[in-house]
């Protein structure tokens, strides 16, 4: 069974509170997690950001959705209990209690209307679609898409610049990662222009402590593994242990396989994880706005979850 989205964990989170106790938060994931079912995997996935468990996530916005309708109250120290109007809920024994449910209640209808107040704001609540995942997860799933969209956009303007261009690129792109020292000493160790693409060492940190080996090819076609092979016996002889194959396109299965089973340490990277290395590292991009999501510091408060 999937983890349970957070309208369908808003009944099982009032339901562990009919006991008339304060519980915590991690209580109420724990609750759910039994009711659906949850696998150990699933109780541990984490959102795209990674610093958050879906699960936690979900049904920390079923108690916020269920307080502004004032069916749970804050007690204080991070805790929570079940108020009359809960009891009088349960009472009569509802199979699901969600946005819908709860738009009978006076409070939470003021909760859902703050965002329609401003001026242009778009269609009213009743107008807009239900969704069942939480704000966080609209939010991530959005950036993650504009990341996705960024990326492909980068990759078809690499394949499109030449050869010398895509030079300076991978190099921008290694210093920006640490490599290579300062951008002079980078362009000096890398740069033999030679089949679309670059030959040549940079160094693996500021000190030049070891150097790694570095071909990169703007191609199409998938790099398959007499590529790899090859470059793999061009680091034998430069005496080199360690090499980064760079292309605009993709490796075989075969090509990935071989550089597993072999001493030399080698890194493949494709067009998609380039593009990727170079948002990350703000290459050939832009920033165009920063969001800040802030949450409540329980710490300060000294509150227990």
């Amino acid at each position: 069974m999937p983890i349970p989205d957070f309208q369908s964990a808003m009944l099982p989170v009032l339901r562990l509170t009919q006991d008339g106790k304060d519980h915590t938060l991690g209580e109420a994931v724990e609750a759910v997690a039994v009711e659906f079912k949850a696998t150990e995997e699933e109780r541990n996935e984490l959102l795209p950001s990674g610093r958050q468990r879906r699960l936690h996530n979900r049904v920390g916005w079923a108690k916020t959705y269920l307080q502004k309708a004032g069916l749970v109250e804050a007690n204080g120290r991070g805790r929570f209990r079940i108020t009359p109007r809960g009891r009088q809920v349960l009472q009569g024994k509802p199979t699901r209690v969600d946005m819908k449910f709860l738009e009978q209640f006076p409070e939470y209808n003021a909760f859902a209307a703050l965002k329609h107040d401003a001026p242009d704001a778009g269609p009213s609540s009743a107008e807009l679609p239900v969704s069942n995942e939480t704000p966080e997860e609209i939010l991530e799933e959005s950036y993650q898409e504009l990341r996705r969209r960024l990326a492909e956009e980068l990759l078809e303007r690499i394949k499109a610049c030449d050869p010398r261009f895509f030079e300076k690129l991978v190099v921008d792109l290694l210093v920006a990662m640490g490599y290579g020292g300062s951008r002079k000493d980078a362009g000096q160790a890398v740069g033999q222009s030679g089949d679309e693409g670059i030959d040549g060492i940079i160094k693996e940190d500021r000190l030049g402590l070891d150097v790694v080996y570095i071909q990169a090819k703007r191609w199409n076609n998938t790099v398959g593994r007499p590529v790899v092979q090859a470059f793999a016996g061009s680091l034998e002889g430069q005496r080199a242990r360690k090499g980064v194959l760079i292309t605009t396109s993709d490796f075989s299965r075969e090509a990935r396989d071989y550089v597993k089973h072999i001493e030399k340490k080698i890194v493949l990277i494709d067009g998609g994880e380039l593009a990727k290395l170079m948002i990350d590292s703000g290459v050939g991009v832009t920033e165009v706005a920063t969001y800040t999501v802030k949450r409540l510091d329980l710490d300060y408060f000294g509150d227990e979850e």
